[in-house]
């Protein structure tokens, strides 16, 4: 006999009460014709005689149980018919007043071990033991207990809120201090024929020291602390004991320059031979560009240049050599052409021709002399720092954009695509005016300005 008190009581307010046809109602809710009759004959389930059920709140006896049912049986069902209720939003009377009006809700709202403890506070205010909780939840008794003392005492609040998790072991600060302990020694004080660290080193070497951890640990902790692993890429490093002396002079210097002032960045392009040269190339489908190994040179070029940082201005010519010549030409030519400014400084790397005693002794005599109206003064650069060289990142522009990937019949076709390719970037400047200290050409890979973490000289391009 169906035994639901709830679909019991439903079913005769639809027949008695709303006038609904027997038939429908019967068909509507999946029951027969004579558990119909017996609905509309009694107010609520009849029993089995003599038997007693024991229903927590209005959850009544299981369905089709015989006299024959064990208790484990009709507990099943009971806790069923309770699903069943809770799933189809159904009232149901609990035996405890609960102070969360909203706990039902939850049940549809939470998920997993929240909508676990939902059950267990509905169903032990519905009479359902710890035991039968345990069992159809499959939940230690113990957990069962907790929950319900956690409500008892605080509530949904206590019953809802989240644990802290254990800190994770990337975090842990014994477990860091070890780590970057090893990281900073080398890996021959652990045995390690190596002068840089592999993952599995680090973790073979932890495990000994007490401390183990998977590779995702660590990988976790060095992200954390900003470390990369990177490869490591060859780079210039001026050994200049006065390198903070000379980069303050020239930052006052160009603090300081006056309107009538010219500061120029001097330097050699070259030598580099005339022949066919490797670099990206446009290939159609299939092809693969290449370029001989071995190849007659069809001459070479030295380019010395001078680069006017304020009107961002190239004067160049093309030398046989790098000497002290060659410098003592450039001096002589930017005097003809900026003649009339007050005073050109002229800044170049610590080649040894560029700090001669006979270029020294050109500047002092030019100085010196009574009609001299422009005068001369050097800005030598730190030794090794070629990197603050501005004038390096015209080179690399250049570079990219009429040497690589050409190949060009003689130095004098060489030559004009040089001469061009300046005379295109001083018109550019002359109507579009710019300082030197930010990007100045479309094809300059690096920003030419004065600055000690710049690398002007881009070692892809030269």
């Amino acid at each position: 006999m169906y035994s639901n008190l709830v679909q019991w009581k439903r079913i005769r307010k639809r027949v008695i009460v709303l006038g609904q046809s027997k038939r429908s109602t019967a068909r509507k809710e999946g029951i027969s014709r004579k558990t119909r009759r017996k609905m509309l004959d009694h107010e609520s389930p009849p029993g089995y005689g003599s038997v007693k059920l024991s229903t927590p709140g209005n959850v009544v006896a299981p369905v089709e149980l015989t006299r024959t049912s064990t208790k484990s049986e009709r507990v099943r069902q009971l806790w069923m018919d309770f699903l069943y209720n809770l799933e189809r939003g159904e009232r149901i009377e609990l035996h405890q007043k609960l102070d969360d009006e909203h706990l039902c809700f939850l049940l549809s709202a939470l998920g997993g071990k929240y909508r676990r403890r939902s059950l267990v506070i509905l169903a032990n205010s519905c009479g359902f033991t710890v035991r039968s909780i345990s069992i159809n939840l499959g939940v230690d008794r113990k957990t069962v207990r907790a929950y319900i003392e956690l409500f008892s005492k605080g509530g949904s609040q206590s019953l809802f809120r989240r644990e802290r998790r254990s800190p994770r072991k990337a975090d842990d600060e014994s477990f860091k201090t070890a780590l970057f302990a090893l990281l900073h020694e080398p890996p021959s004080l652990s045995g390690f024929n190596r002068t840089t660290w592999r993952m599995a080193d680090l973790r073979a070497t932890l495990q000994q020291r007490g401390h183990p951890a998977c590779a995702s640990v660590i990988r976790e902790a060095i992200r954390k602390a900003g470390y990369r692993w990177r490869s490591a890429k060859i780079v210039l490093t001026s050994n200049d004991p006065d390198y903070r002396e000379k980069l303050d002079r020239v930052h006052s210097i160009l603090r300081g320059l006056r309107e009538n002032d010219r500061f120029f960045s001097i330097d050699e392009f070259g030598p580099f031979a005339i022949k066919a040269k490797p670099g990206r190339v446009l290939a159609e489908p299939g092809s693969n560009p290449s370029v001989p190994q071995w190849q007659k040179s069809k001459g070479w070029l030295i380019v010395t240049a001078a680069l006017e940082l304020s009107t961002n201005q190239i004067t160049h010519f093309y030398s046989r050599s790098k000497n002290t010549a060659e410098m003592i030409r450039m001096a002589e030519t930017l005097l003809q052409e900026y003649n009339g400014a007050n005073m050109l400084y002229l800044s170049w790397d610590a080649a040894s021709w560029h700090m001669s005693k006979a270029l020294y002794k050109f500047v002092e005599n030019h100085n010196t002399c009574t009609s001299t109206v422009t005068k001369l003064e050097l800005v030598p650069l730190p030794a090794s720092a070629q990197f603050l060289n501005v004038i390096e990142s015209v080179f690399s522009g250049m570079a990219r954009s009429i040497i690589h990937s050409s190949d060009y019949s003689s130095t004098r076709a060489a030559s004009d695509a040089i001469d061009r390719y300046f005379a295109e970037r001083n018109s550019y400047f002359r109507s579009n005016p710019k300082k030197a200290g930010k990007k100045i050409w479309g094809d300059e890979r690096t920003i030419p300005s004065f600055d000690p973490a710049n690398n002007c000289k881009d070692p892809s391009f030269r």
